[in-house]
């Protein structure tokens, strides 16, 4: 399930395109890398990493509808979660957002103890 939801999230699609032969897909492929069980359930932590190069340059919205877009309604899988997302330095430079992090984010909005969350 792990690794259609990184193919999900990627590269997948349901239909056969022409531009499937332009590239190596596997390069651009989301990959899970580890799959760790929650102690006491059924459910598991699933690892994925992808290459930087599938997102644009300073955009936020191309990178979480990447990541977090229809693959949460992926009729494969019962339920899924976003846990954690780590994102390289260098490409969180080409964001134009607050110079300042989310801690000076909070006391502005004076909000605390939930996520932050924005749309476009």
């Amino acid at each position: 399930a792990s690794a259609a939801v990184a193919g999900e999230s990627s590269t997948a699609t349901w239909t056969v395109v022409w531009t499937d032969r332009l590239t190596a897909y596997e390069n651009y492929q989301g990959k899970c890398y580890r799959v760790d069980p929650v102690p006491g359930t059924d459910q598991h932590i699933a690892y994925i990493a992808y290459n930087i190069d599938l997102f644009e340059e300073g955009s936020i919205a191309n990178l979480t509808s990447s990541i977090i877009g229809n693959v949460f309604g992926f009729k494969a899988l019962k339920s899924l979660r976003l846990e954690d997302m780590r994102i390289p330095p260098h490409y969180v430079k080409t964001f134009q957002g607050p110079p300042h992090g989310v801690v000076m984010e909070r006391e502005y909005l004076n909000k605390y103890g939930r996520p932050l969350l924005g749309a476009t």
